[in-house]
């Protein structure tokens, strides 16, 4: 998986982050409480204490379908975002399609509401870090514990108790440490197949083409809500979404 280059737009989320990663990992452990498969739970009202824990996963990184061979999981990376996740909420709404989308710690914490209509349309959760660091795998493994672990505490409190089932590191960044960290808070490892290179906003077109180019490389395919302009991506699902049903494609989740 190509590591995205560098994104300004990440410099002000880890600024915004710089006390977060201060928490200690044990302060984070409470967000290891047991969900159901769908990603749904009730909000807990017990001490983060007496939660249940999670059970461990694989570690290994997921890239297939939870539909089989012609299955295909649309993942969203990057937000919440108030302006964007809603229209890609909405796209998906129109469709009927169900997706999973990896927000970054601190964009879930400054928008639990867009979290929770993430939850509440049927969606699934993913933990991508604190601050999305493409460089993570180069760092000690209690930075990237903080990194994995506190950003699980605040997608978790702000969907209002339904923790993330998957962990997706920045730019493919894994290391065997953290998906071992992720796996054992019952996040599983997730990857992509197909990069719709609709970060670099190419163009509507060019994105589409790519979806459609890259198709035989897996099922699982990355796009983006947040981050600068997604115009460009809203129009694109808009096309991708239909074609893909006409290819004989079903829409699932990634295996857990």
């Amino acid at each position: 998986m190509a590591r995205h280059g560098g994104r300004g737009w990440y410099g002000q989320v880890a600024a915004a982050a710089l006390g977060v990663t201060a928490v200690t990992v044990a302060a984070s452990l409470w967000t290891a409480q047991a969900g159901p498969v769908d990603g749904r739970a009730e909000a807990r009202t017990s001490t983060h204490h007496s939660a249940p824990k999670a059970a461990p996963v694989s570690v290994e990184i997921a890239h297939a379908s939870d539909r089989g061979a012609r299955g295909v999981n649309i993942t969203i990376d990057d937000g919440p975002d108030p302006v964007w996740t809603p229209e890609v909420l909405q796209v998906l709404k129109e469709y009927g399609v169900k997706a999973t989308f990896c927000m970054i710690g601190p964009q879930a914490q400054a928008h639990p509401d867009l979290v929770k209509a993430v939850v509440a349309a049927g969606h699934r959760l993913c933990d991508h870090t604190v601050s999305h660091d493409v460089t993570m795998d180069t760092k000690p493994q209690a930075y990237q514990s903080r990194q994995i672990l506190d950003a699980e505490a605040m997608i978790t409190k702000a969907a209002g108790g339904v923790r993330p089932l998957y962990y997706r590191a920045p730019g493919g960044a894994f290391t065997p440490y953290s998906r071992k960290v992720a796996a054992s808070h019952g996040m599983r490892p997730l990857g992509w197949n197909v990069d719709s290179k609709d970060f670099e906003r190419p163009g509507t077109t060019a994105i589409v083409a790519t979806v459609e180019g890259e198709m035989p490389n897996g099922p699982t395919i990355l796009f983006h809500d947040a981050g600068g302009d997604r115009s460009e991506t809203v129009a694109a699902l808009r096309e991708v979404l239909p074609w893909l049903r006409e290819q004989g494609y079903t829409f699932g989740f990634p295996v857990r």
